[in-house]
């Protein structure tokens, strides 16, 4: 079943459909909030909201239009909101507990694990240090690859503020993972975070 008729589906009120979307987006929708948040088990709970809610208004969403980035849009923004919650409250644990910054390849060479684990533990922390809406805007426009425009869209703000959080995280995350890169990372293993911004 194609997404088109998934969401035919839904519109007919058959759970099918959203079953069939869940298949389609809950990986990557899982690691953009948990990317947001830092946490698995409450990026799986802000997921599985946003589902149950895309279902219940279903009704409003224009099928010509792909679902997915949609979708993201309304993960990201949730994941903002609950991080904005709790930023003051309590300090993200690291990403070796929670295990979802998969932005590196799945299965490194032996002798590449250790450096590579070393690496994914530093751009986390490095990530983890980043405002609220800063990492927010990092991982909707390097991880979900979108446009200043739909970020802006997504956060509610304006294209201005997107390229000042973009800008300011960029420069935080160089200073940060400078080290990482003086010391003989591998380009080819550098976290799309790191990647230089494409032109709009």
């Amino acid at each position: 079943m194609d997404e088109k008729q998934a969401i035919a589906q839904l519109k007919r009120h058959n759970p099918d459909g959203l079953e069939n979307l869940v298949y389609q987006y809950q990986v990557q929708a899982v690691r953009t909030a948990c990317l947001i948040v830092g946490d698995r088990a409450q990026a799986e709970d802000i997921v599985q909201a946003a589902f149950i809610r895309a279902g219940e208004r279903i009704d409003q969403f224009d099928d010509q239009r792909p679902f997915g980035p949609w979708f993201m849009r309304s993960v990201a923004r949730d994941a903002l909101k609950a991080l904005e919650r709790q930023k003051r409250f309590t300090s993200l644990e690291a990403g070796e507990e929670t295990g979802t910054l998969d932005l590196f390849d799945p299965a490194p060479l032996p002798e590449e694990a250790v450096e590579t684990g070393e690496i994914r533990q530093a751009v986390w922390q490095a990530l983890e240090s980043l405002s609220p809406k800063q990492r927010a805007a990092v991982v909707m426009r390097y991880y979900l690859e979108m446009h200043e425009d739909e970020i802006a869209e997504a956060l509610h703000g304006a294209k201005g503020s997107v390229k000042w959080w973009l800008f300011m995280a960029r420069q935080h995350l160089k200073n940060l993972l400078a080290p990482s890169h003086a010391a003989g990372e591998n380009p080819r293993r550098r976290s799309n975070l790191d990647s230089p911004e494409s032109g709009e």
